[in-house]
């Protein structure tokens, strides 16, 4: 057996007979047996390695049993290692039990001893310890997987902040040829289609009529590409900030679903970085697309303010939202949500109450503030 693992028993008596005799006696328990003729030698012992029980003899040249239990008492390793004091005298006299008890003794054997009683006292002292190193190993082991799993839970959540990066930069990188190649091109379209109408279909209405519903079409083509390039990735966003977005998309908000949305900006908001700024715009339209589907809300009010750290408050009149749906798959948008925070180290609450709305509190650090994960 390893010798870390094997239960060890410092046996310490100035008589080497009476070490011998004990060692046989114990020799069945399956401990390591450890030999001390002094008090010093057993001190140095207990410096180096870790007892099931130490057995000590009371009367011992140089420093005594009582002596060198207090001294062992004393070190932090060896505070609570069990000592049983070994003695010749008779046990009429009790003051010297009593001595050992005050020196910390759980328990006090007269010589001679008895086979069977010595082996089972140090029995169960050996039975403990090796609960205990069980005990160890399980803590040490439930340690190290908390361990992994927060470094697991770190590192998916920064994958989870790089994909929403890299998708964010498809979206921008998307709207931009869609509003750019494509919208340049059906506007040059749009161009020649009108200037063939002005030259070639002045004397034919039903091919001038025709050539007028296709620039309809266009334009409504053209509506489109621009409602899609909005959604993918928000001009204002970029152009005038993360308060102007907000603004902007409450009311596109408010046109589509005909719900009132109102938006509080704090006076003096100095709008965050690119990452802040497009994480809370996300949460925004979120928030505002779970009211259109599930609240059946008739008001929106949000505010948005950089007190200590980034806070957006949005709150709606509907239905309130439900315990049960913050749980389980139903959930999944506002895992969504959490994630999105806990990447910046912020947090989001959400509270709702039947018939009475719900409102869901946002706050994440400021740059300087936001904790560093380690993987």
């Amino acid at each position: 057996m390893d010798d870390n693992l094997q239960a060890s028993i410092l046996i310490v008596d100035d008589d080497r007979a009476a070490i011998v005799a004990m060692q046989e006696i114990l020799a069945s328990l399956g401990a390591r047996l450890v030999a001390a003729s002094s008090g010093e030698e057993a001190l140095r012992c207990v410096l180096e390695d870790d007892f099931a029980a130490i057995l000590m003899d009371v009367k011992m040249p140089g420093i005594d049993g009582f002596t060198t239990a207090k001294m062992i008492r004393e070190r932090k390793r060896s505070r609570y290692t069990p000592i049983i004091f070994l003695t010749a005298e008779s046990g009429a006299d009790l003051t010297p039990m009593f001595r050992g008890y005050q020196a910390g003794a759980v328990d006090y054997i007269q010589k001679p001893v008895i086979p069977e009683v010595l082996r089972s006292k140090l029995a169960v002292f050996v039975g403990l310890h090796d609960m205990n190193r069980m005990l160890s190993a399980e803590l040490a082991e439930r340690a190290l997987t908390e361990q992994r799993l927060r470094s697991s839970e770190e590192n998916l959540r920064a994958l989870a902040a790089h994909l929403q990066s890299v998708r964010e930069e498809e979206r921008i990188h998307i709207a931009r040829e869609i509003h750019d190649e494509l919208g340049q091109a059906l506007t040059g379209l749009k161009f020649d289609i009108g200037k063939l109408a002005k030259t070639a279909c002045r004397d034919d209405p039903d091919t001038s009529q025709k050539i007028g519903g296709l620039s309809q079409n266009i334009d409504r083509i053209i509506n489109s590409v621009r409602r899609i390039a909005s959604g993918l990735r928000p001009e204002v966003l970029d152009e005038m900030g993360l308060a102007a977005a907000i603004e902007w998309q409450a009311r596109e908000f408010q046109r589509r679903t005909g719900v009132r949305c109102t938006v509080d900006i704090e006076p003096g908001f100095a709008d965050p970085d690119k990452e802040r700024s497009t994480a809370l715009f996300r949460i925004f339209q979120e928030l505002l697309t779970n009211v259109a589907r599930h609240a059946n809300a008739t008001r929106v009010t949000a505010r948005l303010a950089d007190d200590d750290g980034l806070s957006l408050d949005v709150e709606d009149n509907g239905r309130g939202v439900r315990s049960e749906e913050l749980e389980g798959n139903k959930s999944l948008g506002f895992l969504g949500l959490r994630e999105r925070v806990l990447a910046f180290g912020g947090s989001i609450e959400v509270r709702g109450e039947e018939g009475k709305g719900t409102k869901v509190s946002v706050s994440i650090p400021n740059l300087q503030q936001q904790p560093t994960f380690h993987a």
